[in-house]
C-alpha cells in the first residue's frame, strides 16, 4: 500500500503560491479572453493592452475608457473625496533607464520591475508599458496602485468595456458626420 500522507496540504499550499490558483488579484474569475479581445477590438484596442486597477478610495469613471495611441488603452480612477484622480493607460513600447527619463525632468527611480518618474509609476510588461499616473497622490498610493495592476474579472471587464455590437464590428459614435473629415458634429441637437 503507498502511502500518500502530505500530498493534499502540498497541494494546497502549492495552489496558494501559485496566485490564487488562476484568480486575478481582485478574487473574481478572470475575464473570458475571446470576450476581452471581442470587447476591445471593438473599441481600436489591442486586447493584451486592456488592464484595471485596485486602489481603496477610486473607483473607475466609465465614461474616461478608451483608446489611446494607434491600439493602447487610458481608464481614470477617481477619488471618492477629493475627486483626485488615477490615470492608467497601457500602450506599446519599452521601458529602461533611457526611455525612461524621455519626455520628462523628474528623475528616474527604479524600484523592483516598475519605475518611478514623478507623478507616475511605469511597470514595463511583454512589448508594452502599464502606466499609473496621478497629480496630487501619494507616492505609496501610486505605487500600490501600479504593483496592483492586473487582467482583468469577468466584473471589472463589464465596467471597463461595453459590450461588442451583435455581428461584430466597431462600436459606433454618434457625434462623428457621415461625410466630411470625421470630426466631431458639435451642432445643437447631436447626440454622442
Amino acid at each position: 500500500m503507498i502511502r500518500q500522507r502530505g500530498v493534499l496540504p502540498a497541494l494546497l499550499l502549492s495552489c496558494a503560491l501559485l496566485t490564487a490558483c488562476g484568480s486575478d488579484k481582485s478574487g473574481d474569475a478572470a475575464a473570458d479572453p475571446a470576450e476581452l479581445a471581442s470587447r476591445a477590438e471593438a473599441l481600436g484596442i489591442a486586447p493584451e493592452h486592456v488592464y484595471a486597477i485596485e486602489a481603496p478610495g477610486f473607483t473607475l469613471a466609465q465614461q474616461s475608457v478608451g483608446v489611446i495611441g494607434d491600439d493602447g488603452f487610458s481608464a481614470v480612477y477617481v477619488s471618492k473625496e477629493g475627486g483626485v484622480q488615477l490615470q492608467l493607460s497601457v500602450d506599446r513600447g519599452t521601458m529602461t533607464a533611457d526611455t525612461c527619463a524621455q519626455g520628462t525632468t523628474a528623475p528616474c527611480e527604479r524600484e523592483g520591475e516598475a519605475w518611478y518618474r514623478g507623478q507616475e509609476y511605469a511597470v514595463p510588461k511583454k512589448g508594452h508599458v502599464v502606466r499609473v499616473r496621478g497629480e496630487g497622490v501619494k507616492r505609496d498610493v501610486l505605487r500600490e496602485a501600479a504593483l496592483a495592476v492586473h487582467r482583468p474579472s469577468e466584473d471589472e471587464l463589464d465596467a471597463l468595456l461595453p459590450q461588442a455590437p451583435a455581428g461584430g464590428g466597431s462600436v459606433e459614435r454618434g457625434d462623428l458626420p457621415p461625410e466630411g473629415d470625421g470630426a466631431p458634429n458639435n451642432e445643437a441637437n447631436t447626440t454622442g
